[in-house]
């Protein structure tokens, strides 16, 4: 595809070219993922697909915007949050740190930082259709287990950043650098847990 202005229209088959290309995204990445393969699984024409995504990098997040915003919502929903700041900040953790660690995590996070400079407004809409959420819903979080006298923190939208960082710690920068390239669960497991301690030792009541 070509390096025309991130402009994305929407139309009768906009949802359609979308799920063809989650679809093909998810199983073959990127790199992998061919205009053709993509017009194919969605049953459209490459000129219809054209139509709407002029660049593959614009089609792929705007497919990681709905996936991360989808990812963000199941957390929410499934994660108890009249529970223990232990129980939750685990679930949330391990939620978080699997999707960033998984294959489209990293992906959508490279292509962020690639086209940062040519198309801001890629990563500003990632940002806000699922980090900006959980940030928001975890600051909450934090003021509600406040006020049951579970937690006592002075900046919330700070502590939670504070906590996702935590999740990062030394899986993610060598995810990144290609110092390793498969994560365990006992590798989340020991990092999440190890992020929920020093957490509440700093914040717990």
């Amino acid at each position: 595809m070509n390096d025309a202005s991130p402009i994305v229209r929407k139309g009768r088959k906009f949802d359609q070219v979308l799920e063809g290309a989650r679809v093909v995204f998810m199983a073959d990445g990127f790199e992998g993922a061919s205009v053709d393969d993509i017009a194919k699984q969605a049953e459209v024409s490459k000129a219809t697909l054209y139509s709407y995504f002029p660049d593959k990098r614009l089609l792929f997040m705007e497919v990681a915007n709905q996936e991360c915003a989808r990812q963000s919502q199941a957390a929410i929903d499934t994660i108890d949050m009249a529970a223990r700041p232990r129980d939750v900040l685990g679930q949330a953790g391990r939620h978080f740190l699997r999707f960033i660690t998984s294959q489209f995590g990293q992906q959508v996070f490279r292509i962020c930082v690639a086209e940062s400079d040519r198309f801001p407004e890629i990563g500003r809409a990632f940002y806000q259709s699922g980090p900006a959420r959980m940030r928001a819903e975890m600051a909450g979080y934090f003021t509600e287990a406040m006020a049951r006298d579970e937690l006592h923190i002075d900046d919330v939208a700070l502590a939670a950043d504070q906590f996702g960082e935590l999740c990062k710690a030394d899986i993610w920068p060598r995810l990144m650098f290609g110092v390793i390239d498969i994560v365990s669960e006992a590798d989340i497991d020991r990092v999440v847990d190890g992020a929920v301690d020093t957490f509440l030792a700093r914040y717990g009541v």
